[in-house]
């Protein structure tokens, strides 16, 4: 196993800052419509029943644009990708600005697909570059920070500034964000391309040679697409809805805008604390997946615990699933990092993302096609099924670990 006094050419902390900076800001203007667009569809210039559609087009769009992602971050500067694409974010954060109606905003967020491909893929795999097996764990959860750091400022700067400013201005302030992201990246983040090394333990060496045919990294791309369907896709998309079903039934006195940022910050800011500790965590203990089998149990329970008609259990709930579903996508990409050569990172990454987006494009869709018939608590249940149905195989990829 690769000593950690090993040195890497470009040291972590000098690419997580402006590299998550960036990530963190590009975040701010999608992370707006998941709080509010729920309950400001008149504003938006859309019916209801498009809601779905308008949060899950994008990730559609990256279904397509991971693969090429990951290849030209495998051929080209990884510096000039990331920064093309933080810009192309500030861009579709305007349209939504200036969107009334689908058609303009649905154009908006196919723009939003294609600059988070470039972003998510691109600042993974720089992360991927400078760390090595025996530190990947804490850094990818560094990194991740700055991922919900950007849902905790956009829900909670979307929540408040809609219902003081309003919808429209509330999203410009979301651009001019972004755009301060982009300058802090363009002046500070280093090329990491052509400082890959490959600092693998001896167990993992063999199974470098292809992504595609290595069973554990097609594993984690299993779970984390499962993880984005509950989390990404069905709490995101209708936690709005969770929120105003409280409100009715209790003498809470915000606003609908205002209560949803407040707890989705709140969301965002356990996971933002959970990530780094779990990845610590599995470096410590030296396997992922036992960490994995037992964040799959928690990330299940916690689905079930939000639809249960209290609010103490919904509260624990929230705190159980931000802890476990962010702590769950860090091990799965460090899982990526220790099982892939530095060639082939970005693409094994998009593999990863690509079944992220599938499970989070689909969920918003699927929840709000069943409400109708089995309601939230019925949709949630779902959720922490398909939890349960990974533990399994999990298990058994761990006790594979343990006798290597």
């Amino acid at each position: 196993m690769t000593s950690k006094s090993q040195e890497q050419s470009i040291s972590p902390k000098r690419v997580l800052l402006p590299a998550g900076l960036g990530t963190t800001f590009s975040l701010l203007g999608d992370s707006a419509l998941y709080t509010v667009l729920p309950t400001h569809t008149i504003e938006a210039g859309i019916e209801l029943n498009q809601v779905g559609i308008i949060l899950s087009i994008n990730r559609f769009v990256r279904l397509l644009l991971n693969s090429v992602a990951g290849v030209a971050y495998d051929h080209s500067p990884r510096r000039r990708l990331f920064l093309a694409s933080l810009l192309i974010g500030v861009i579709s954060t305007v349209f939504y600005a200036v969107s009334q109606g689908f058609w303009s905003l649905f154009l908006g967020r196919i723009l939003w697909g294609l600059a988070w491909s470039g972003i998510w893929v691109g600042g993974s795999t720089i992360i991927l570059d400078i760390t090595h097996y025996e530190n990947r764990g804490r850094w990818t959860g560094y990194y991740q920070i700055w991922f919900y750091l950007g849902g905790v400022l956009g829900a909670v700067i979307s929540g408040v500034a809609t219902d003081w400013l309003g919808y429209t201005p509330m999203l410009w302030i979301a651009a001019a964000l972004g755009m301060m992201g982009w300058l802090v990246s363009f002046i500070f983040l280093p090329e990491t391309r052509h400082d890959q090394k490959e600092e693998f333990s001896s167990q993992h060496r063999n199974n470098n040679t292809n992504y595609l045919s290595n069973p554990t990294v097609l594993l984690a791309a299993f779970l984390h697409g499962g993880n984005r369907f509950a989390s990404a896709g069905v709490l995101s998309a209708t936690f709005a809805l969770l929120v105003q079903d409280y409100i009715i039934h209790t003498d809470v006195v915000l606003g609908v805008a205002t209560l949803t940022g407040l707890l989705s910050g709140f969301r965002m800011i356990v996971s933002m604390t959970a990530s780094p500790l779990v990845g610590i965590l599995s470096d410590r203990v030296g396997n992922r997946w036992m960490t994995i089998l037992v964040m799959l149990l928690l990330c299940g329970v916690s689905m079930i615990l939000i639809v249960e008609e209290s609010w103490l259990l919904f509260f624990m709930g929230i705190i159980l699933a931000s802890m476990t579903t962010g702590g769950l996508q860090t091990l799965t990409t460090a899982v990526d990092g220790d099982e892939v050569s530095s060639a082939q990172r970005g693409k094994a990454i998009s593999i990863l993302y690509t079944s992220g987006d599938l499970g989070s494009a689909i969920g918003p869709i699927v929840a709000y096609a069943l409400l109708p018939t089995i309601g939230l608590r019925g949709v949630y249940w779902i959720c922490a099924g398909l939890f349960f149905i990974g533990m399994p195989i999990t298990l058994w990829q761990a006790r594979t670990k343990l006798v290597q």
